[in-house]
């Protein structure tokens, strides 16, 4: 009989699925372990083997690795690092660099694949020691704890990649991956690239430390496939040559393409902040588009590199935690033009809720969601008095509060700046282009929906709207706005209820593989458009409000090129999937679906 507090095979399954977005997150907490070990250089492999899948081959990744020239491990620091849960930093005067929880090593390894084998030297490769964990042995009940570290050599392949290797250093090697999204060495490095470009930017940026990718195959170990040496990856755009510079020296725009907001001296404000006995700062840097970067528009190359940039970057210890969207307002497009840094000491991770696998600054997201000032009036308290009711809750969020509300009141006027800016650059007044209004299809399709309620056609929005007041209706759109952890939803939701139209186009970033979504709310229906499906960049973007009167007829029929490119892609990509149904029922349906969506569109889009 097992008579564990918790049984090992469910823990191990809980560990595996224990939150890393994706593997670039997966692989920055190993870059965390290289650079707290004092690495000057670290490498990212990607090993390829060849697999059959039906009647032809292909090379998918089998093997990730990273490679450091830290100071290494001991025996005995080795078999510390394979422990959940253990580690060099738990201790409160060791807290000072990146790493603090010792969850980084073993848990991000297994988020992605079943193995993980460490090499780690001090004094040449000839003294490496090694060590592992297989989950499958943890689940038979084979291994009960880590092995212990033993003298081992480095598998000849890993030299190969290489060359020669530092006196001293670590080699991580994941394998059996099956959990890891990407498949091949360019999708993985790819991806890794932004997301650790922008967490270690300041690293890279200072040149203390050098990340370089590769993507090679089994059988052909000397020549990469792919090769990158990562460059910084600035939200703030305040940063010159980084993997933004290529495309705005191509259209001749400025490096760096955004400005310090409030200029030099003002661009950076500190909190003092006194915790645990201890005087800490935080500190908050602003900064702007400029108005040339505007120009361009938010549908060119830099737009849309800004557009994967949008939120606050919350940073610890010179990395970057993470892009926390909670102070974003989701619908606007314009929120790529600012950018914001909040910086704070490991001493403060409990103040601002940092998560063991370093992914979210909880306290500080949390805030994000709310209208501090709002909840503050409507209780008839000060400031004080808000904070003393929090701090007699022991709630470490009253450290936070005059940063959080300073925070949105810089963000009401830089956004007041932005919207000023667009105005001049469109040369227009209020939302109208060329004599058309902005919402000439939402009120075109509000007509037809009323023609058609005339007719007997009611819709879930109809029926579920019925005999409710005006206050429970702004109160459902309200409520689906905050689902989104919109900043803001009280104010747009009484715009979307006040609205002569029916119909609400919101952007979302959606978990799912579909293009939007729709959902009827007090009396309307929201149409959240996924800004993570390709579709957004072929129609959305491309098509974008946010089009400079200066737009060369080059960029204005590209734009259309791709619009119909995409239309095309999305209409085969229907019809692929109708032929894929099997005969019977499912094929029917499908075909029902769009002779009948074929009906409500000719309806919708044949013009008065």
């Amino acid at each position: 009989m097992n008579n564990s507090i918790v049984p090992v095979n469910l823990v191990i399954k809980s560990l595996r699925d224990n939150g890393y977005k994706n593997t670039a997150y997966a692989i920055a907490e190993l870059i965390d372990n290289s650079i707290q070990h004092g690495s000057t250089k670290v490498n990212l492999i990607c090993l390829e083997k060849e697999q059959f899948l039906n009647t032809s081959s292909v090379f998918r990744v089998n093997e990730i690795a990273v490679l450091d020239n830290g100071k290494g491990m001991s025996k005995d620091i080795l078999q510390m690092a394979l422990q959940f849960g253990n580690g060099t930093n738990l201790s409160k005067e060791n807290q000072k660099g990146i790493g603090k929880f010792g969850m980084g090593l073993p848990s991000s390894s297994i988020s992605q694949g079943q193995r993980v084998d460490v090499w780690t030297w001090q004094n040449g490769i000839e003294s490496s020691l090694y060590s592992y964990l297989d989950v499958k042995e943890i689940m038979n009940g084979e291994l009960t704890s880590v092995p212990e570290p033993v003298k081992k050599e480095i598998p000849k392949k890993w030299l190969e990649i290489n060359g020669e290797l530092g006196k001293s250093g670590t080699l991580v090697v994941w394998s059996r991956l099956d959990k890891c999204l990407w498949k091949t060495g360019k999708t993985i490095i790819d991806h890794s690239e932004f997301v650790v470009g922008r967490m270690y930017r300041k690293f890279l940026n200072d040149k203390k430390c050098t990340i370089t990718a590769v993507s090679v195959r089994e059988g052909n170990l000397n020549k990469p496939e792919l090769k990158k040496i990562f460059v910084a990856n600035d939200p703030l755009y305040l940063m010159t040559k980084t993997s933004v510079s290529d495309k705005l020296n191509e259209q001749g725009l400025p490096d760096p393409m955004f400005v310090k907001y409030g200029g030099e001296e003002g661009y950076e404000k500190i909190y003092p902040i006194e915790y645990d006995g201890e005087k800490h700062e935080v500190k908050v840097r602003y900064s702007i588009a400029s108005e040339q970067a505007r120009k361009g528009g938010g549908s060119n190359p830099h737009g849309k590199h800004a557009r994967n940039n949008i939120g606050i970057s919350v940073v610890r210890a010179d990395r970057e935690l993470y892009l926390d969207t909670s102070w974003v307002i989701g619908y606007d497009p314009r929120e790529r033009w600012w950018g914001i840094e909040v910086e704070f000491p490991p001493a403060l991770d409990e103040v601002f809720g940092v998560t063991n696998n370093k992914q979210y600054a909880n306290n500080f997201r949390e805030l994000g969601n709310l209208d501090i000032e709002n909840i503050i009036n409507e209780s008839n308290q000060t400031t004080y008095e808000f904070k003393e009711e929090l701090k007699a809750d022991n709630d470490p969020k009253v450290y936070l509060i005059e940063l959080a509300i300073d925070i949105k009141n810089q963000l009401k006027t830089i956004r007041a700046l932005i919207k000023a800016q667009a105005k001049t650059l469109e040369k227009d007044e209020g939302d109208t282009r060329h004599g058309k209004k902005d919402d000439e299809a939402e009120k075109h399709a509000t007509e037809v929906t009323k023609n058609r309620k005339e007719e007997g056609h009611l819709g879930e929005s109809d029926k579920k709207a019925e005999g409710k007041t005006d206050e429970e209706k702004l109160k459902e759109i309200e409520n689906e706005l905050m689902e989104d952890e919109a900043p803001y939803a009280k104010e747009f939701a009484e715009d979307i209820f006040n609205s002569n139209v029916l119909y609400q186009f919101l952007t979302a970033n959606l978990d799912s593989k579909a293009f939007f979504s729709c959902k009827p709310v007090g009396g309307k229906i929201i149409i959240k458009l996924n800004t993570n499906h390709p579709a957004y960049e072929h129609f959305v973007e491309v098509l974008t409000d946010d089009i400079s009167p200066e737009s060369s007829s080059d960029d204005l029929q590209q734009r259309l090129y791709m619009a119909k490119n995409g239309l095309k892609l999305l209409l085969m990509a229907w019809a692929r999937y109708e032929d894929e149904q099997p005969d019977g029922k499912l094929k029917s349906k499908a075909q029902d679906a769009r002779m009948d969506w074929g009906a409500m569109a000719s309806e919708f889009l044949r013009e008065e």
